[in-house]
């Protein structure tokens, strides 16, 4: 066959070899998982993860991250101040070898740090190939010692910069991310207090500061608990009604192993459980959290089958009975953890199971056998989360036998599309008949279906999921997805529709419906979420004509922009759309339906810890957390923006 003459030898000139931090701005992906907000703000952790890693050797005890002008982040710490001395091998400084070089760290050394959670040796490196200008200097030997850097390499050598007379050494690492890596560069005040918080959290006593001076305004926050993980779990059923006041904390440290963990029971109908190794956040789970769910079934069912309430029952309580309600924080710290996968969100060391298994089985027991008022609190709860599985058990077998009796198991108001893959298919959860009728005539039948929903569903935060069951809404819901829901039923597999679209009316009714509707995914389906199956369509606000150019707008700032285009208002008709309803099929499809112009945003589930407490704030049983939430933010309010 002829050779085309645009192809060339595949031989040892077509081998392209990246030389030290060039594979990193080649492919910013496989070190920070993006160059979108996710990346941009694994730039910060980075850094303050070594510093981290000092406090974990005792070294250190204070951390402070500035969000400067421009978006320029300086974090100092007052740990040992990376070495400074030249490098045998390398010859130059070691602080430059650190800088520049992927893999290199003292965190291959079991001597330097015992534990550690950046263990590639890439972080701070990484950092400084995807920042436009970074700046180092190390407080240590009463002096001051310093080096500059461009996209990753040094403007010169490292220099002393003048004495240090204070007692305290450390480092300061001063970064510009690079505007040509990332798609933008402004940083989130909230996204950095949320993971800065969990740290403070999870490393007792070390002190955070996050400092933001964008503005006219500086924004301070600090955390620093001596408490803890007792803390967290605290912090994580702020919004909650506790059925015991004081969590349960226990700690162990075997075979080089150290664990932590602190839980307890709230009168919620969910677990909320978050796992951590060497700071890392395990949102996979791993074996730390298998050994916990193992033994914390044994002690309760082995400490229930000793009351009389159980034995007359006759009830063996499962997992998911004992786990109800329940709000558990598990923190280990491993010399040398081993992650399941690059993104280290599982772990797989199997000894650590044991471990953990142990120190539940024994600490447990024992707070049961020396607390019988709690203990009796905890197996009443559930006792009563058995009761509610197995009516839930019998709602789901009574909806199968009528489904297998129906010609089709399918909600009947349900437009469903042609199109039976459910990778190219999309359904709409429309607010109310009327949206839903017109949505029906609009859309494209051969990918997009339409269920329109009536009235509000349940608010199933209150709620068991025996009692979700019951609710026709819900019930609609979970027939028309497939993939059924709670901890044994539900598969992802079966999802009919890997577009669940969210569509209600800009006003307050329609923001409710959609909380609601967010709740009962994040709480009985989070897969959908986390896998990015879950969407919430963005439908115009505005409609501008003059003459027949016809624009839309979203926001006030948009038509204020817009309208600006087209002349100020003057022969402008300008239309305010309340809902949907007020779109006829063509408006509805050429504005919010159709895959080229419409604009949707996906749903991320980032922080689980915090959508946790947020969910509960906004929809629990306690009135006091939203009404201080209500008191706090109501300045913030446009008042263009209240439906009143």
């Amino acid at each position: 066959m002829a050779k085309d003459s645009t192809q060339r030898e595949y031989n040892a000139q077509g081998i392209q070899v990246l030389k030290g931090l060039e594979a990193v701005r080649k492919r910013p992906a496989m070190y920070i998982g993006g160059t979108g907000e996710r990346g941009l703000h694994h730039l910060v952790y980075e850094v303050v993860d070594n510093s981290i890693d000092e406090a974990l050797a005792g070294h250190c005890d204070e951390i402070t991250v500035w969000v400067l002008e421009g978006n320029k982040v300086r974090v100092r710490d007052n740990g040992r101040g990376i070495p400074v001395d030249m490098h045998k091998t390398e010859k130059k400084s070691a602080l430059e070898v650190v800088m520049t070089s992927l893999h290199a760290g003292g965190k291959f050394d079991k001597d330097s740090y015992k534990v550690s959670g950046g263990l590639h040796g890439v972080g701070v490196s990484v950092v400084n190939a995807l920042s436009r200008d970074l700046a180092v200097e190390v407080y240590r030997d009463s002096k001051i010692y310093g080096q500059k850097y461009q996209r990753g390499i040094a403007t010169g050598p490292m220099e002393i910069l003048g004495d240090h007379t204070g007692s305290d050494t450390g480092t300061m690492v001063e970064f510009l991310p690079d505007d040509e890596i990332f798609d933008d560069i402004v940083y989130s005040f909230d996204t950095l207090s949320h993971r800065l918080r969990e740290l403070a959290f999870l490393n007792a006593g070390v002190q955070i500061h996050l400092i933001d001076e964008r503005g006219a305004k500086v924004r301070k926050q600090t955390f620093v608990y001596q408490g803890g993980i007792s803390e967290f779990v605290q912090w994580m059923n702020e919004n909650k009604e506790v059925i015991y006041p004081k969590p349960i904390y226990f700690q162990a440290n075997r075979d080089g192993v150290e664990c932590e963990i602190s839980i307890q029971h709230n009168t919620t109908y969910r677990d909320n459980i978050g796992t951590y190794c060497n700071n890392i956040n395990t949102i996979e789970g791993g074996s730390h959290l298998s050994g916990f769910k193992s033994a914390l079934t044994r002690t309760i069912n082995n400490y229930a089958q000793k009351t009389s309430t159980a034995k007359k029952d006759k009830v063996t309580l499962t997992g998911e009975d004992v786990r109800e309600g329940l709000t558990a924080v598990i923190s280990v710290k491993v010399a040398e953890p081993q992650f399941e996968g690059q993104t280290k969100t599982k772990l797989g060391n199997s000894e650590v199971r044991g471990i953990v298994e142990n120190m539940v089985n024994q600490g447990l027991a024992d707070f049961l056998e020396l607390n019988p008022p709690i203990a009796r609190k905890i197996i009443e709860k559930t006792i009563g989360a058995a009761r509610s599985r197995e009516a839930a058990r019998k709602a789901k077998d009574l909806a199968r036998r009528k489904n297998a009796l129906e010609s089709s198991a399918l909600p009947g108001k349900l437009a469903d599309c042609a199109n039976t893959d459910p990778a190219l298919c999309e359904v709409y959860l429309v607010e109310g008949d009327s949206a839903g009728g017109t949505a029906k005539q609009g859309r494209n039948r051969e990918f997009q279906a339409i269920l329109p929903l009536k009235g509000k569903i349940l608010n199933v935060e209150k709620a068991r999921l025996d009692k979700a069951l019951n609710n026709e809404e819900v019930k609609t819901i979970i027939t028309a997805l497939g993939t059924g829901v709670g901890e044994d039923d539900f598969n992802l597999s079966k999802l009919r529709y890997h577009k669940v679209i969210i569509m209600t009316d800009a006003d307050v009714d329609g923001s409710h419906i959609r909380t609601l509707l967010l709740t009962l995914f994040y709480r009985y389906m989070p897969e959908l979420i986390r896998k990015g199956h879950v969407y919430i369509a963005q439908p115009p606000l505005y409609r501008m004509q003059k003459n027949k150019v016809i624009r839309y707008a979203q926001v006030e700032a948009e038509k204020d922009r817009i309208l600006e285009e087209m002349g100020g208002s003057k022969g402008v008709y300008l239309q305010r759309y309340k809902g949907l309803g007020e779109m006829n099929a063509e408006q509805l499809w050429e504005t919010t339906m159709d895959p080229e112009t419409r604009t949707m945003w996906r749903v991320r589930l980032d922080d689980v810890a915090e959508a946790d407490h947020v969910f509960t704030m906004l929809m629990g049983d306690l009135v006091e957390p939203r009404r201080d939430f209500i008191t706090q933010h109501a300045a913030q309010v446009n008042l263009k923006d209240l439906d009143i």
